[in-house]
């Protein structure tokens, strides 16, 4: 088997010209590439079906870091990606990060040290600035979540105009008192959520009240009773139980709510069951398989994950062909509203 520096002699470089070729540098004269990638298939140290993987000194894989591989948006979005990869030949890699901030950079990097043609990014931490010198060589879409830190191309749904629309839907069905149910403050899009929220309510002529948010910031409702309008916003629903108790708190206040916006598919299945058992009409953002034949059907504001896959993937294959082409996709994709059974009008 050839060596690097077999290929070196054969034409007429030094070994690290041989591995500046092999790890795409551009400033490598034209000529000399064109000499060492000769060498290389001539002496067959490139198997020819590796070629075109080593020249650009990258595997045929596109990683994807998502935060759970079992979540059903997530998992349409490694889908999505894999029908784009799949016909040109390309390997699509999945890690989980996971909720943990601490693991991302780690699950982030082992993908990355596998030279991918490009990376899917659903991020769980609050600073992804470590990943400017790996922007400068590896195409990296942010799907889902805002890159911060860093400039990079973004795709992500209109999570404010998704939840502004699910209150709109409650309100045309007579409902006044809204509760926002939440498993967390984090990640962005259950803040952009949120806020969504407050401008539906707005829009109706509702004051969500402000002073709900140091509350809501504690995990703590109880104190809503000193304050009717407050006590609307529960960030516990990180289970059916803690779901459940959110949801009594909630309608043991003097102005109880009558309906709820449930700020992803994960809360929406923990807290079905109670707040069916509330007789809360409720609008959940994200579908989920199934959630058309539960009783009642469950109304949702339907993500296209599948689109933010498709998008993402194609992207990092047209910047990895074209390594001068500069990050400009910036898109957000809107929900729509899915009726089903869940949103009757008040008691």
């Amino acid at each position: 088997m050839s060596t690097m520096q077999d290929v070196a002699s054969h034409a007429g470089v030094s070994a690290k010209t041989v591995s500046r070729v092999f790890n795409a540098d551009p400033h490598v004269r034209p000529e000399t590439r064109d000499r060492v990638e000769r060498a290389m298939r001539e002496t067959g140290y490139v198997p020819n079906v590796l070629a075109r993987t080593f020249r650009h000194g990258r595997s045929q894989s596109v990683g994807v870091a998502i935060p759970d591989v079992g979540d059903p948006f997530f998992s349409a979005i490694v889908r999505a990606v894999e029908t784009v990869c799949a016909p040109a030949g390309v390997t699509t890699l999945v890690a989980s990060i996971g909720d943990d901030p601490e693991r991302e950079r780690d699950v982030i990097e082992a993908l990355l040290k596998a030279q991918l043609m490009g990376l899917i990014l659903a991020p769980v931490a609050e600073d992804q600035s470590w990943l400017e010198p790996w922007l400068e060589h590896t195409p990296i879409e942010f799907v889902d979540r805002p890159a911060r830190g860093v400039e990079a191309e973004e795709l992500r749904e209109d999570d404010v105009d998704g939840a502004r629309r699910a209150v709109e839907h409650l309100v045309s069905r007579g409902h006044r008192r809204i509760a926002f149910l939440a498993d967390r403050v984090h990640p962005p899009s259950t803040q952009r959520r949120r806020d969504g929220w407050r401008l539906g309510l707005r829009d109706a002529g509702i004051e969500p009240g402000d002073a709900s948010d140091d509350a809501d910031r504690a995990g703590d409702t109880t104190g809503a009773s000193e304050h009717p309008r407050h006590g609307l916003v529960s960030l516990e629903a990180t289970d059916p139980e803690s779901a459940a108790a959110a949801i009594a708190r909630m309608r043991a206040l003097p102005e109880p709510p009558t309906a709820a916006v449930t700020a992803n598919a994960r809360v929406t299945m923990r807290a079905f069951e109670p707040l069916k058992r509330a007789g809360l009409a409720f609008v959940g953002i994200g579908d989920f398989p199934m959630a058309h034949a539960l009783t009642p059907a469950v109304t949702v504001m339907a993500q296209d994950p599948a689109e933010l896959g498709r998008r993402a993937a194609e992207r990092a294959l047209e910047r990895f062909e074209s390594p001068a082409e500069p990050a400009r996709e910036h898109a957000l994709i809107p929900m729509h509203l899915v009726v089903r059974g869940s949103t009757p009008a008040p008691r």
